[in-house]
């Protein structure tokens, strides 16, 4: 997209009745939300299609918010209902922390990344199959995060797959492994940030109604870590809600997805 200084992929979806405008990051079912709302889904800065950060020092979630932010203004997008899943959910708080001006209201769904404590993928994702971007392990892999397999199509799979040995994915895959990004640069900076992020929240609550969105048998973001994360938004902002999806995992969107797409809307709708 031109003004971001890098390739960008994003897809909007726009229905013949379309309502508020808003953003879903790294979400399925967008095009069944398009139904009621104008949608963008957009690849985060160096996931699926979107280019790599341009130097090393942007492998981190600061500059993710960055890029996602300025993606907004380049569109001129105000007031949007955004919505993150995983990291994408930390990324949608601290947007909405930062610059609540554009949003109005924020969606979390099932994230580690802002979710306090010990991460339990590191031992429910331990040891998957060799080679890690091979399909059989990219689909251990989505098994071992859901409640049930029977989400996981093969066009699904596939279109994973197929961003899996774009070049961009596999030298992000050697920076953040091999030169180890990933422990000297991206995790530091990101649990600096997190505790930034806990005390604003703690402090000074987050400004637009919040909805967070949990899979009840997510095996890797516990359930318990999402009360935690809705006790700490509440506390500040009374507009917020939860919702627990059943016999769902970390990718609750797509094994609720009417249920999911459903609360959503009616969350929206009424903030």
């Amino acid at each position: 997209m031109a003004g971001l200084g890098l390739h960008l992929f994003h897809q909007p979806w726009a229905m013949d009745h379309v309502g508020e405008a808003g953003i879903i990051l790294h979400i399925g079912g967008d095009a069944h939300l398009a139904a009621h709302f104008h949608v963008y889904a957009l690849d985060k800065l160096g996931q699926g299609y979107t280019d790599n950060p341009r130097i090393d020092t942007d492998y981190t979630m600061a500059a993710t918010v960055r890029h996602a932010h300025d993606f907004m203004v380049a569109l001129g997008l105000e007031r949007v209902n955004i919505a993150g899943h995983s990291r994408g959910g930390y990324l949608v708080v601290r947007l909405t922390l930062d610059h609540p001006e554009l949003i109005k209201s924020c969606i979390i769904v099932d994230t580690n990344t802002l979710a306090p404590g010990v991460p339990a993928s590191q031992q429910v994702l331990a040891n998957p199959p060799v080679p890690r971007l091979s399909r059989q392990s990219q689909r251990w892999i989505i098994q071992h995060y859901s409640f049930s397999p029977t989400h996981i199509t093969d066009s699904w799979l596939g279109r994973i797959c197929n961003v899996a040995v774009l070049p961009k994915s596999i030298e992000a895959v050697k920076k953040m492994e091999n030169q180890n990004l990933s422990a000297k640069q991206f995790m530091p900076c990101l649990n600096q940030d997190k505790s930034d992020v806990f005390a604003r929240l703690r402090d000074q609550g987050i400004k637009r109604p919040t909805l967070v969105m949990w899979g009840k048998n997510d095996p890797t973001a516990i359930l318990a870590q999402g009360q935690i994360i809705f006790d700490l938004v509440a506390s500040r902002q009374r507009h917020t809600q939860m919702c627990v999806l059943n016999r769902a995992g970390h990718f609750c969107f797509r094994e609720q997805p009417t249920a999911f797409n459903a609360t959503v809307a009616g969350f929206v709708g009424v903030h």
